[in-house]
């Protein structure tokens, strides 16, 4: 019966085509929106997490109350044995220090004398010692504009719009001026090795990148940093796995009152993330479930427009015996066919829309101007393999309901009338 219904949908396309295009369409969208939805949720958790949260991090609880203000006079001390910690009890993670500092950058001229100024956002990160992640979790490589990495002491990266703002080129010398970990004045040279561009607003104005030993050094910091920062090494964020960890970190650091005890902290729990991950989880479902409302309403509507053009055909199909459950059957076959052949097109077409935004995303910089969140300028989609089957929801679905609503039209028609109906 199915070879007969699809025989008979390929020859009369006039009740085939329009309800194909719908579903082709619809599935399409769906897919291409969820794909969206999740590409831009990952990048938003790992561009935080890159550069600004980590996985999981460790602070004081003195500094996690007060870190929008940078402050290094309550940074955790005693780093080396607090790592060596870390690393031993939870060799899952990447651990790594790092320092968020400001400052002023001072650009000399031949005489020594101010050249240019402007406000720096400094990040000292582990960039020299042998195996460190830090160059891999920045991906520093890529986002490397001119010059190189830095690979002595006394090196800085500089975002290149701000490099440009200087008039500094690499291989020129800067002097950060800012303060220590005890609140003194403090002054220090570098040599700019190169500049980067990371694609994330807030870091492109103003960045300083340094290694962590420098920085320590010129914040009289040594042996300390403002957090300990963990990451799985492949990048990608495990919520269950860091939930464990940190729970595993809590029962053996309990609180007692110490304001300059470690306390970690898992990225959702960080400047709001863990509503902005459930809030696009919310997105998506909402997607699919407004698809399958507004396309079961279309279908509807199509349906009954091909009941009525196809009522001489009821009439004669139940003049002449037919069931109406059976009959009834047939245009529910007939729509699983159409809502089957509909979402692999549509599926297809939606991968295949979601895999050019996935490699070349969509410029949302203009919107970024002025922001300080930690937000890619560039939001790719992220095709999963839930990708692959979301689409069979609405067309699959919304099909058969929209269908099924016009369909029982057919259990109102009374035989009685039915010769009336084939004379006239």
């Amino acid at each position: 019966m199915i070879r007969f219904l699809a025989k008979g949908l390929w020859r009369d396309r006039s009740r085939s085509l329009f309800p194909m295009l719908v579903v082709t369409a619809g599935v399409m969208l769906t897919v291409v929106l969820y794909s969206y939805l999740k590409g831009s949720e990952n990048d938003i958790v790992r561009t935080a997490a890159s550069f600004r949260t980590g996985h999981v991090d460790v602070v004081t609880h003195a500094y996690a109350a007060e870190q929008d203000q940078v402050p290094n006079d309550l940074a955790l001390t005693g780093l080396e044995s607090l790592l060596t910690g870390l690393r031993a009890a939870h060799p899952q993670l990447a651990w790594t220090p790092r320092i968020h500092f400001v400052g002023l950058l001072d650009v000399p001229d031949e005489n020594g004398e101010t050249r240019a100024q402007g406000p720096a956002m400094g990040l000292a990160v582990d960039l020299l010692s042998p195996g460190s992640p830090e160059p891999g979790i920045l991906d520093l490589e890529r986002a490397l504009v001119r010059g190189r990495l830095p690979t002595a002491a006394g090196e800085i990266l500089l975002s290149d719009q701000f490099a440009h703002r200087l008039g500094l080129v690499p291989g020129g010398t800067v002097t950060l001026i800012s303060a220590t970990m005890h609140g003194a004045m403090t002054t220090a040279n570098f040599t700019l090795a190169g500049t980067v561009r990371f694609g994330v607003a807030a870091m492109d104005r103003g960045a300083v990148i340094a290694d962590v030993a420098d920085v320590q050094q010129a914040l009289d910091m040594v042996d300390a940093a403002g957090e300990v920062l963990g990451f799985f090494p492949d990048l990608v964020f495990r919520a269950d796995e860091v939930r464990a960890v940190a729970d595993r970190f809590t029962a053996e650091h309990p609180e007692t009152g110490d304001p300059f005890a470690p306390v970690m902290r898992t990225l959702p729990e960080r400047e709001g993330l863990g509503e902005t991950l459930a809030l696009a989880n919310a997105i998506g479902g909402a997607v699919v479930g407004l698809f399958v409302v507004v396309m079961s309403i279309v279908l509807w509507n199509a349906g009954l427009m091909s009941g009525l053009r196809r009522f001489g055909e009821f009439g004669v199909r139940l003049a002449i015996g037919e069931q109406k459950g059976h009959l009834y059957r047939t245009l529910l076959w007939e729509s699983l066919l159409i809502g089957v052949v509909g979402s692999v097109l549509g599926t297809a077409l939606g991968l295949a829309v979601a895999r050019y935004l996935e490699v070349h995303g969509i410029d949302i910089s203009p919107f970024l101007k002025n922001s300080s969140m930690m937000i890619s300028d560039s939001l790719h989609a992220r095709i999963t393999p839930v990708s692959w089957v979301i689409g069979l929801v609405p067309g699959l679905v919304a099909t058969l309901l929209g269908t099924a609503i016009a369909g029982r039209g057919i259990y109102n028609r009374e035989t009685a009338r039915l010769t009336k109906e084939l004379q006239e």
